[in-house]
């Protein structure tokens, strides 16, 4: 098997059909599979085998694309770098995985660290003056495009996805060519993916959403992928009305930002689906996008670990603010501290073991074994399950707050702060009390012409919930930290207390 087999079909039985739009240009199945052969050939010459890593540090540009394509033909592993990271975070992931070659851009490669890189062999340019390293766009040109993709393992790997470092360093999760695999066939089956679907891709493609859940699944039932480099708002609904999207994935801050901006006179029309995952989905936020727009947002849960899908709501019944239950061939269960199964309605660790969980950290041994044990990935994400087997997500075990001993989790109190018709975004996380152990904070973003005291959102808080919930500091913010999939960095805002007040 190979996950580069999906475009090589597509080449065969849609050789003209269009596979991948980007801003003015497109390219078929056919224009796609050979370029990535290209690619493929390049790779060769340089010396590139089976089993070396090759990193990519690009935005969502076709090269991501057919780089991406072109490495898994030839049995290399694919490494995804965040765009955003600075030059010693850069620096870490290439000497984590040794890595051998980074394909990247002009204006990137101010993080690409000109030393201290000893696997480093080769840097290539897929966007602007390559200078004295090596041009992509020339390495296509001189390379055959014939290349199959070779048969690996399925237990082979195929790419390193760094998590994205919400503490320490950041760890490589390392994904088969059967974890992916399997992956996208289970959310083409969930998701009703179809060869005539139009799937907006503006996630980023070095996170496991944009590239397995998103490009990957699309290629294997050769649907058409839209590419954008970012989310941008007009962009976005511009796009779903000129090319008629059918399929709009996103994650909650982004459905957020939909519905508290003014949507008169945009198209939606085309769109006959819409898919959440990466972080929570706040129930207020799902029941007003399904009163509003008549459909329902289908939620996925999973992790970098585990390709990322292991949980969907759900292709026979959804529920109003459920992850659903598994997919195929994945088990999901509630375990309690000790690793013991709970009761239905019980709150414990969400664990889960299938053909989805990823072979390890690179490298790291002792850390995948504190997380896979027994077959079973321990998420450290709190949740319960339901008398029909549909599973909920409470919180991150680091993000609870503790309160004189009661357990606060914090999407239990946003959940309710954002059913108060003046708030546009939320988060909330614990501060350090003498007395109490830690006390609720909330960081509040307003929609726009509206005004709040912090004692009415306190007020408002009471009549719904425990007095120990309650947040006992509010403030309001211009904006809420996030990572390039929209996840809420609970982290910084906890630094950001712990940090010194400048004099």
């Amino acid at each position: 098997m190979n996950i580069a087999h999906h475009v090589e079909r597509g080449h065969l039985l849609f050789s003209d059909k269009i596979a991948l739009i980007f801003e003015e240009k497109s390219f078929t199945y056919k224009q796609l599979d050979e370029l990535a052969g290209r690619v493929a050939n390049g790779l060769r010459g340089l010396g590139i085998n089976r089993g070396d890593r090759v990193a990519l540090f690009l935005p969502n540009i076709p090269e991501f694309v057919i780089s991406y394509l072109g490495i898994l033909k030839i049995g290399a592993v694919v490494v995804s770098v965040n765009v955003m990271l600075k030059s010693a975070e850069v620096s870490y992931i290439l000497n984590d995985c040794a890595a051998k070659a980074i394909i990247t851009t002009e204006s990137l490669t101010e993080n690409v660290p000109s030393s201290d890189l000893p696997e480093l062999q080769h840097i290539l340019i897929a966007e602007g003056e390559a200078n004295k390293r090596i041009s992509l766009a020339q390495l296509i040109e001189n390379a055959s495009p014939e290349a199959c993709a070779v048969e690996m393992d399925r237990h082979a790997p195929a790419s390193i996805v760094y998590t994205s470092g919400t503490t320490g360093f950041p760890k490589g999760a390392t994904l088969s060519h059967g974890n992916v695999i399997s992956n996208m066939y289970s959310h083409n089956r969930c998701c009703g993916m179809r060869q005539d679907d139009r799937l907006l891709l503006y996630l980023p493609l070095f996170h496991c959403f944009g590239q397995n859940a998103i490009l990957n699944a699309g290629l294997n039932v050769c649907a058409t992928i839209i590419l954008q480099r970012r989310f941008d708002l007009e962009q976005a609904v511009n796009t779903i009305a000129t090319h008629k999207v059918t399929m709009f994935f996103g994650v909650p801050t982004i459905f957020i930002k939909l519905l508290n901006t003014e949507t008169f006179g945009y198209n939606l029309e085309s769109v006959r689906y819409y898919f959440s995952a990466a972080a929570p989905m706040p129930i207020e936020v799902a029941q007003t996008w399904q009163d509003k727009y008549g459909k329902v947002i289908h939620e996925g849960y999973g992790l970098t670990e585990t390709s990322p899908c292991a949980c969907y709501n759900h292709d026979l019944k959804y529920k109003l603010g459920s992850i659903g239950a598994p997919i195929e061939n994945v088990e999901m269960k509630i375990v309690d501290a000790d690793g013991n199964q709970v009761l239905p309605g019980e709150l414990g660790e969400i664990v889960i073991r299938g053909p989805n969980v990823m072979l390890g950290y690179w490298n790291r041994p002792f850390e995948t074994q504190e997380v896979i044990k027994n077959g079973w990935f321990h998420t450290g994400d709190i949740g319960q399950m339901d008398e029909d087997g549909f599973f909920y997500i409470v919180d991150r075990l680091k993000d609870m707050v503790n309160v004189s001993g009661f357990k606060v989790y914090p999407t239990e109190v946003e959940n309710v702060i954002y059913q108060h018709p003046a708030v546009a975004e939320v988060a909330i996380y614990g501060l350090p009390d003498a007395l109490k152990g830690e006390i609720v904070k909330a960081n509040i973003v307003l929609k726009a012409g509206h005004a709040i005291t912090e004692e009415q959102i306190i007020e408002f808080c009471s009549e719904r919930m425990a007095a120990y919930k309650i947040p006992r500091v509010v403030k309001f913010v211009d904006s809420i930290p996030k990572n390039p999939t929209g996840k809420v960095l609970k982290r910084l805002l906890r630094e950001e207390e712990m940090s010194p007040s400048p004099l």
